[in-house]
């Protein structure tokens, strides 16, 4: 769906919520409901499999994302994400659940592929929302995950040419520089594709009877400072 069906699609939506409303007798669409970022066509196809079979909300947006999470292909999510200054991927996750008014989150979480799983299990084994760096690997691999290298070749080699570059695009600035004018255009191309590169992967879904939940899991900005948080 591009950006003007999307948007047909949402003013037909609020009319018809505005016609129930005013006891019309026009109905919003029956049915579960997935919606993604652009690059999660694969996850609302397997979310919407699961809702269809009755499976839970957050566990189907979950499933959708993990295949974007373990795609090496996509450089901003999961494994094979573009790392921060120092070569390390951090990546961040956070869930939400609407039947349950749980969420969970974890961010700079380093080793652990399918951070999404991990920031459920914060939701459901912890009376916390956030975990964070250290702390979030020590309890990703308390609930049995297994420490990997998330960099893959490709995503290494274009942090060896932006190391190469003497790092004109990295984030430290001077005061006055809030905003670098620079910063996109320095570089090679592959290191300013990499930094205008926002592939997050953001999966909602929502059931008949109003049950919604949400999803979102990246690899956060590329050549970030480590500690970043997205």
């Amino acid at each position: 769906m591009n950006r003007r069906e999307f948007v047909q699609t949402t003013a037909a939506a609020v009319t018809a919520a505005k016609s129930v409303a005013s006891g019309s007798a026009a109905e919003l669409p029956r049915g579960p409901v997935v919606i993604s970022s652009r690059n999660g066509i694969r996850a609302t196809e397997k979310a919407m499999a699961i809702l269809r079979e009755g499976g839970d909300t957050l566990d189907a947006v979950i499933a959708g994302v993990n295949i974007v999470e373990l795609d090496p292909e996509d450089r901003s999510v999961g494994y094979g994400g573009i790392p921060n200054e120092e070569g390390t991927v951090q990546l961040d996750a956070s869930v939400m659940h609407g039947p349950s008014n749980g969420a969970g989150a974890v961010s700079c979480l380093e080793g652990i592929k399918t951070p999404s799983k991990v920031a459920k299990l914060v939701m459901e084994r912890t009376d916390h929302v956030l975990l964070t760096g250290a702390g979030a690997l020590k309890f990703a691999l308390s609930m049995g995950f297994k420490f990997e290298n998330l960099l893959t070749e490709s995503s290494r080699e274009t942090w060896l040419k932006w190391k190469r570059n003497l790092n004109p695009d990295d984030n430290w600035i001077d005061p006055q520089d809030r905003i670098p004018a620079a910063l996109m255009s320095a570089g090679s191309p592959d290191v300013r594709d990499a930094l205008e590169m926002h592939g997050t992967i953001n999966c909602n879904a929502g059931k008949e009877k109003g049950e919604i939940s949400g999803v979102t899991t990246t690899s956060g900005l590329p050549f970030k400072i480590p500690g970043r948080s997205g």
